[in-house]
């Protein structure tokens, strides 16, 4: 068990404190006393809140001396992407033309966080919009993973990330489209899940019926990631894509629990889902941890669905996406976004409904050659990220391993295809390069099981360390 408080998982937190074995306001005060020694450098925040967080802690802790009923993550310090609203906390989304922003209301999945009892830190960085390889934009950045502060913790969820990695906060959101969650989190060595298409419900969504987005989780550990979801997930009929379950309960996770998994998964495995090409350093780890993971399945084979047809179906629904829901800021603020910005928002510019449409099928029948696989398999395991954290002053990704790539997105292929298919994924620490660099796996499960994914997670995390390492610890080989 770590012996610093700003190490100690959220779960065990939140024992402790409703035990009152801890206090909220020393919890509070331990990741704050690490973003004044460490956010210098890592540059994971956007906007600290300590007064406000000392304030709602004290309150938190006088709450459990009153005995009053406790939620699930009463008294937790969390912190928030600057992508996502959260009333009277400046609300930026990476961009100057929001550098004073502060929204008087919560989103959905804000308020639900509150309402679980977690203390909101603050707002952590990301690219402008959302938008770009490098968590960096003209109000703050580069965002470094703690692991080398020579790379990036990349995009669009870097901040969350590098801030759980390092010890600034306990939990932290994030939102996803096109691996926002999954890739920062291999890149800064935490679990990142992206849950089920309408397992967190988004309001105000600016297109009710899209399913794209989620909100997700960056965690230090499996069962950390399933707490925080448990505050976030569960019905709510404003957002038309919203799981018509009433609650989504916490998963057990146990040594019992894992001796009755083990032994009974049945597992595909591909490195580049036949899609993209991988970076070398990537594939070795990546391969070794499945060497690994095999004394565990019941059954495991290289197998994957088809999914050539991601590359077009995803490019075509993510512009037209973004063009309906930023092109005001290219009418009337070109100058002032960034590039990127801007190259993101243009190319869904003249996209045809017969284009959409046709793009709306694909991605169906992608999700029916993932069910049929799923008749077969339990669990699809795949890279997190095709290539290592790459260098800060490194341009846009265009290449890997000498393969050209088409576009600045590109290099996301192995996450956005599995965007397509709505199912729950789950980005989890698989091990290190010689140099120390970590390595994310992805593990998909079938539709709406996210229980079932966390505990197969949870299985490997114990059986073989696939876990966050303290910077300076060593990966257990």
């Amino acid at each position: 068990m770590p012996s610093l408080l700003h190490q100690q998982s959220a779960l065990q937190l939140a024992d402790q404190i409703a035990r009152r074995e801890v206090r909220s306001l020393d919890a509070v005060q331990a990741c704050l006393q690490q973003i004044e020694q460490r956010d210098w450098a890592l540059k994971a925040y956007m906007t600290v809140c300590p007064e406000e967080a000392i304030a709602a802690a004290k309150k938190a802790d006088a709450e459990v001396e009153q005995g009053d009923r406790l939620g699930a993550l009463h008294g937790v310090p969390i912190a928030i992407k600057d992508l996502t609203a959260t009333a009277g906390i400046r609300t930026t989304y990476g961009s100057l033309l929001y550098q004073n922003h502060v929204p008087t209301y919560d989103d959905l999945c804000v308020a639900r966080l509150k309402a679980a009892g977690a203390i909101i830190l603050g707002k952590t960085n990301t690219p402008e919009f959302g938008m770009g390889a490098h968590c960096t934009n003209a109000l703050c950045g580069p965002t470094v993973t703690p692991y080398d502060p020579s790379r990036s913790s990349g995009g669009s969820s870097g901040g969350s990330a590098a801030a759980v990695a390092a010890g600034m906060t306990y939990l932290a959101q994030g939102t996803d489209m096109g691996g926002s969650v999954r890739t920062p989190a291999s890149f800064c060595e935490v679990v990142g899940l992206r849950p089920s298409a309408g397992r967190i419900p988004r309001y105000p969504k600016a297109l009710p019926s899209e399913s794209l987005v989620t909100d997700g989780v960056l965690a230090r550990s499996v069962e950390d990631a399933a707490l925080m979801l448990s505050a976030m997930a569960g019905y709510d009929a404003r957002d038309p894509v919203s799981l018509a379950t009433p609650q989504w309960d916490m998963p057990e996770f146990s040594e019992a629990m894992g001796d009755r998994l083990s032994g009974k998964i049945r597992l595909g495995y591909s490195t580049d889902l036949g899609i993209t090409p991988i970076d070398p350093a990537v594939r070795d780890v990546f391969e070794g941890a499945i060497a690994r993971i095999a004394f565990v399945c019941n059954y495991i084979a290289p197998e994957h669905p088809d999914c050539s047809a991601a590359k077009a179906t995803f490019e075509t629904l993510r512009a037209a996406i973004l063009y309906q829901t930023h092109h005001t800021y290219l009418d009337k603020h070109a100058e002032q976004i960034s590039s990127t910005v801007r190259w993101n928002i243009e190319r869904g510019k003249g996209i045809t409904a017969e284009a959409l449409l046709a793009a709306e099928i694909e991605r169906g029948r992608l999700y029916q050659r993932f069910l049929k696989f799923f008749e077969s398999y339990d669990v699809l395991a795949t890279v997190s990220a095709s290539v290592l954290p790459f260098h800060q002053g490194s341009q846009e990704i265009l290449e890997i391993d000498d393969t050209p790539l088409e576009n600045i997105i590109d290099y996301l292929r192995i996450t956005y295809a599995l965007t397509l298919t709505g199912l729950p994924v789950i980005s989890l620490p698989c091990g290190r390069t010689p140099d120390g660099i970590p390595v994310g796996m992805q593990l998909v499960g079938k539709p709406h099981e996210e229980a079932e994914l966390l505990q197969f997670a949870y299985l490997l995390q114990e059986s073989f360390d696939f876990r966050h390492q303290w910077e300076g610890q060593q990966y257990n080989r």
